[in-house]
């Protein structure tokens, strides 16, 4: 049966945030795209620059595979995760989203030594704003989305901006 991709599905996010307990930095997107929720891990969509600004910040070669990124996390103590944990949506579209069920955000913290969180775009900090604790809002910065769709933002400046924060951490 092939689905309607302009029809509205209620999606549950289906992969678990990625953190140890040595994490220091949680970026935190909106929701999986489609290519991620096929694909089980965080960014999959191969147009998203994501990977390619932390790579760069960190001077590291692009990762392949999901090994590759997880590592790539590791070494640098980031977790990833979602502000949303199922919503209805049409596809990828942030701008489709309703009927959200908030992430829980304070079980990573509470499970690592975060120090700052880092919204990857707008959508990411609007609902973060609507569903987080003060205490949470606090310790967050927003930054550009690494998403191909904000193209107001080249590479090398998401590299600029990113680096700012992730190295000052």
């Amino acid at each position: 049966m092939v689905q309607n991709r302009d029809a509205y599905q209620h999606i549950t996010h289906t992969f678990p945030p990625f953190y140890s307990g040595s994490s220091k930095i949680l970026i935190l997107g909106s929701f999986p795209s489609v290519k991620s929720r096929e694909q089980g891990f965080y960014y999959g969509h191969p147009q998203n620059r994501f990977w390619k600004t932390i790579a760069s910040v960190y001077s590291e070669n692009v990762p392949q595979d999901i090994a590759e990124k997880k590592a790539l996390l590791e070494r640098h103590n980031i977790a990833l995760y979602d502000v949303i944990y199922s919503c209805d949506i049409i596809g990828s579209s942030d701008s489709s989203i309703r009927n959200v069920v908030p992430a829980d955000i304070e079980c990573i913290v509470g499970g690592s030594h975060i120090k700052k969180i880092l919204l990857n775009g707008k959508t990411a900090e609007k609902y973060f704003r609507k569903f987080q604790s003060e205490q949470l809002i606090d310790m967050t910065s927003v930054m550009p989305s690494t998403s191909p769709a904000n193209a107001a933002f080249s590479l090398e400046k998401l590299v600029q901006i990113w680096g700012a924060e992730l190295l000052d951490c």
